[in-house]
């Protein structure tokens, strides 16, 4: 039996800075939003769709999609939104899948922002983890990275699932409101956990 970590969290919330130490261990790292992308690069059925639907304008001079135009689009928009996620968590779910059984570390993460919204998703995973940060937090690390308005982030984290939700269906969490030192030690300790789980459940 495959071990597989469920990787989830609000925007903002470092989800990325947590695999990325997971994947120093030699663990292979399925990223959907990195998934997301594959299933729009250019050339791609659903690319050419959105371009059809929402018009040549999201396309950069390059082909590529400009996702944060369409991120605006879609968060401002639940129907849009819906078609949006009709169209593309099929094609996710397929290369997640793909990703997964390709794998071959001792376990393997799932990384997914949507992995506690996603009933298909959350029946991969063996257990969840829940990367966790105060929503203040989040809010002033997007609009740093991403460079986005604060109102657009608030939408954002609108549409996800509420932080206590989050929290009350996570197996283990990660405080990562710390140093990225203190990070360090607590993947270092959940690399040694999850390497002795994935053992019991080959053996079991």
């Amino acid at each position: 039996m495959r071990f597989i970590v469920g990787i989830t969290g609000g925007i903002g919330s470092g989800k990325t800075a947590v695999t990325d130490r997971f994947a120093r261990h030699g663990i292979t790292v399925v990223d959907a939003d990195i998934v997301a992308r594959i299933v729009v690069e250019p050339g791609t059925p659903a690319l050419a769709a959105i371009a059809e639907r929402f018009g040549a304008g999201l396309l950069q001079p390059d082909g590529g999609l400009d996702r944060a135009a369409l991120r605006r689009i879609v968060f401002a928009d639940p129907a849009q939104r819906a078609w949006l996620e009709q169209l593309t968590h099929p094609l996710i779910g397929e290369e997640i899948q793909r990703q997964l059984a390709a794998s071959r570390s001792p376990y393997t993460l799932l990384s997914s922002p949507l992995l506690l919204e996603s009933a298909t998703q959350r029946a991969l995973t063996s257990l969840v983890v829940v990367v966790d940060v105060p929503e203040a937090v989040q809010l002033a690390r997007t609009v740093q990275r991403d460079s986005n308005d604060a109102d657009q982030v608030k939408r954002i984290m609108a549409a996800q699932l509420p932080r206590a939700q989050r929290l009350a269906l996570a197996d283990i969490v990660i405080d990562n409101s710390g140093t990225l030192d203190a990070l360090d030690g607590v993947v270092a300790e959940l690399h040694k956990e999850f390497l002795q789980r994935a053992e019991e459940a080959r053996q079991a």
